[in-house]
């Protein structure tokens, strides 16, 4: 609420509001403005008729066409309150003309002046509230001429009255069209910043899965690599032992199989992304399968690309590594992933490009300093 009445606050909710921002429609009100709607309907013929049997009783009687007249512009008045909303400016001016024929419709027209301020912006408003407190002489002056005031209330009193009641009526009216404005100017930002963070979250997500894909195919390009290379030494040696065909036939199995299992492991962690997201907009009709998806396997790092070497030179590869001293152990997580894909990658591309040519990778680098990973092969050997 502190914030609401903070006169900063109000002056920039004020400013930023556009037109449309202050003018509501018959189809914009709610329950509680048809509820304020047939109060202020209620209070004011209840005013009016008030004012009129007081009137009409006084000491000093107008005519009675004036009577007549004073009651008859009270219903037109308040039946006016029901647009007070949708066109403040233009009813405030016919109220502020329809007082100079009968005080009846005073309670309606510090109605009109608070719809003035409030529904309007502050430059209309102030000229509205203008109008009002100029009627307000003229009005006085009328009719405690013609005799509808008591002897006992002069009319000074009777205009200080009047104005002091405009000036409240719009002072108030202005404050409470600030702090709306204020609300939905707040109320704005917070959906926009919901709507940026559900973009964070996809952009987020988009990205996760591109990372996803990407290890997909380095995993499935290595294993897939290995079987062609497998495959092609059965190929090229129909003749060989029975002992190398099973032994070949024994890698390419294996190596089929630690190709579906890490495929699983990816896919599981996809599955695991998306029922995370889908929990997290609300979803929560995910299955049991779904919530017990595989979590991510570790990653390979610098710290495996001697197994990975191995399983190269089980299929048949020549490879040469060389790795610094300094660099066992002092790589950052992130730069001994990435390292370990490059030689993968190298690996699958020499394999694919130069088969049978001799590979010689050098890992090196310093505690701080930059890593070096490089990756070389001869011209590949072509088979007559």
């Amino acid at each position: 609420m502190a914030l609401a009445l903070h006169p900063a606050r109000l002056r920039q909710a004020l400013e930023s509001a556009g037109d449309d921002d202050f003018v509501r429609s018959r189809t914009d009100r709610t329950r509680r403005d048809w509820a304020l709607d047939v109060l202020a309907i209620a209070l004011s013929m209840a005013a009016g008729i008030f004012i009129y049997i007081d009137g009409k009783n006084g000491e000093v009687t107008p005519s009675d066409l004036m009577l007549t007249v004073n009651l008859a512009i009270l219903p037109i008045a308040c039946i006016l309150l029901l647009w007070r909303r949708r066109w403040p400016f233009g009813i405030a001016v016919a109220g502020a003309v329809l007082g100079m024929l009968g005080p009846s419709i005073a309670l309606p027209t510090l109605i009109m002046t608070y719809a003035v301020a409030a529904y309007s912006r502050p430059a209309i408003g102030m000229l509205g509230i203008t109008v009002m407190l100029l009627s307000v002489p003229v009005v006085t002056a009328f009719w405690t001429d013609l005799g509808t005031d008591g002897p006992d209330t002069p009319y000074l009193a009777d205009l200080l009255l009047g104005m002091v009641a405009t000036i409240a009526a719009g002072a108030w009216g202005m404050f409470a069209g600030a702090r709306r404005h204020l609300m939905l100017s707040l109320e704005d930002r917070a959906n926009r910043a919901e709507s940026e963070q559900q973009m964070r979250v996809e952009q987020a997500r988009q990205q996760e899965r591109t990372r996803i894909a990407r290890e997909m195919h380095d995993v499935l390009a290595h294993r897939m690599s290995l079987l062609s290379v497998h495959a092609g030494a059965l190929e090229f040696r129909p003749d060989a032992p029975p002992e190398d065909v099973a032994r070949a036939a024994g890698v390419i199995r294996a190596t089929a199989h630690e190709a579906l299992e890490e495929l699983r492991t990816v896919i599981g962690v996809m599955r695991v992304a998306d029922t995370t997201g889908a929990a997290t907009s609300g979803d929560v009709s995910r299955t049991a399968g779904e919530s017990d998806a595989l979590p991510e396997a570790p990653q390979p790092t610098l710290d495996d690309v001697a197994h990975l070497i191995e399983e190269w030179r089980a299929a048949g590869a020549r490879i040469e590594l060389t790795v610094e001293p300094a660099v066992t152990g002092g790589v950052p997580t992130t730069v001994s992933r990435t390292a370990y894909r490059i030689v993968q990658e190298a690996l699958t591309n020499a394999g694919k490009h130069a088969p049978g040519a001799k590979v010689t990778i050098a890992v090196g680098g310093q505690p701080g300093d930059t890593l070096t990973v490089s990756v070389v092969n001869a011209i590949g050997v072509v088979s007559p």
